[in-house]
């Protein structure tokens, strides 16, 4: 293995806007998920985004895809990522493959992370504005540095914003109402959200610098409003 080996898979990644988000190797007697070849993978190196870095890359490539593209931001994450894992000697895996794989359990292991009251994963830097996009599964040790510790932001913050700009309450301490939120942002009232995204999500403070732009959030509440094809 090359002495510079996370380095050169992270400036294969920073050609498309990502970054490396931590990994870990799994200790003995963990049930880990197949490597390249099939046997149990090694080690976990998570890939995502911190703010839309990703975006200007994946706009080129998506001019050049069909209109009709299924899922294109998960078609070109699987792309990009793939072919890190072809050139690197890694398995690359998706958040949404089947059948499903603990990303958000990793995700907390490998950066130290904790979820915020919308679920997402608050980022001591990127605030709720990063993604993980896949990950390569090594049937080797690679050479990943424990995660540091990070405070979490939530828990000194007192007015909790996010909890309360939403105009139909879709983020209470009993969870998440995805009905209740789809039919908002459907429905006639829902165009602050559809165009500028979601609004509770807006309203944290963290990370403000990363936040996406309207055009990203737009494109995802997109996605999000959909019907499931």
């Amino acid at each position: 293995m090359s002495p510079r080996f996370l380095e050169d898979i992270s400036a294969a990644l920073a050609e498309h806007g990502l970054i490396p988000r931590g990994g870990f190797v799994f200790g003995a007697g963990e049930e880990a998920p197949p490597g390249r070849s099939g046997w149990p993978a090694s080690s976990v190196l998570l890939v995502g985004q911190a703010g839309a870095a990703p975006w200007p890359h994946f706009s080129r490539w998506r001019e050049r895809q069909p209109a009709d593209l299924k899922d294109p931001l998960d078609t070109w994450s699987r792309v990009v990522i793939g072919q890190a894992g072809q050139k690197f000697g890694a398995r690359a895996v998706s958040p949404s493959d089947r059948p499903w794989l603990p990303f958000q359990q990793w995700a907390m292991r490998a950066e130290g992370l904790k979820p915020s009251p919308l679920g997402i994963l608050m980022h001591p830097e990127y605030g709720l504005w990063h993604a993980y996009r896949g990950a390569l599964l090594f049937e080797i040790e690679i050479p990943i540095q424990e995660p540091r510790k990070v405070s979490h932001l939530c828990d000194a913050c007192v007015g909790k914003p996010c909890m309360k700009s939403c105009p139909v309450d879709a983020y209470s301490p009993g969870g998440f109402a995805y009905e209740a939120c789809l039919a908002h942002v459907r429905g006639a009232n829902g165009e602050p959200c559809r165009t500028g995204g979601c609004l509770d999500r807006n309203a944290c403070p963290a990370g403000a610098e990363y936040r996406y732009p309207a055009d990203v959030q737009a494109f995802h509440m997109a996605s999000f409003a959909s019907p499931v094809r």
